[in-house]
């Protein structure tokens, strides 16, 4: 027998690389690499992580344009400004206030229940931007609100696929033409 001592942490370091192995065999060279030894990779679709399918270029017949417009917020007022976009519509967007605003931006789907509203990010802020592709035909855009005791400016730019502005504000509607000359 040997007087050296043996060391316990062999074998669960040999477990772990082993581990380590079986998980880069089957699912790391599939997923980042395209190379499938195995198969799994391509019955669970990570082959086409490594390897994604080129998306298809979007033509659209709205004329791509521009819009900028500036709102004043007396304290406690609140307006709606949407853009009818179509499905697939891309929009990018930058708004400011001079005071953080209650803003929810959101969409109503063309047919949809009335009142029924998705929003898609809410929140409290004197600024955002981003960019935006409407999932479904219809009105999409902001609503925001002055909580504080002082009026408050508020000036939005956007660029896309759009060609009707629509303000909704003290019990009115407004809609106006974007990008027409």
């Amino acid at each position: 027998m040997s007087d050296q001592p043996t060391n316990p942490l062999w074998k669960p370091v040999a477990g772990a690389v082993a581990i380590a192995l079986v998980i880069l065999i089957l699912f790391v060279l599939p997923a980042e690499y395209g190379r499938d030894l195995t198969g799994l990779g391509r019955v669970l679709g990570l082959t086409e992580l490594a390897n994604p399918a080129p998306r298809a270029l979007a033509a659209r017949e709205e004329q791509f344009t521009s819009d900028r417009i500036s709102f004043t917020l007396e304290p406690f007022e609140s307006l709606e400004y949407k853009y009818v976009l179509v499905e697939g519509a891309g929009l990018v967007f930058s708004w400011q206030a001079d005071a953080p605003v209650e803003f929810d931006f959101h969409g109503e789907a063309d047919g949809a229940e009335e009142g029924f509203a998705e929003s898609f990010d809410a929140g409290s802020s004197a600024r955002k931007s981003g960019t935006y592709v409407a999932p479904f035909d219809g009105e999409q855009g902001w609503f925001w609100e002055n909580r504080g005791a002082r009026a408050v400016t508020l000036t939005l730019e956007t660029s896309g696929f759009i060609d009707e502005a629509v303000e909704y504000r003290d019990g009115f509607v407004n809609r106006r033409p974007v990008g027409s000359e």
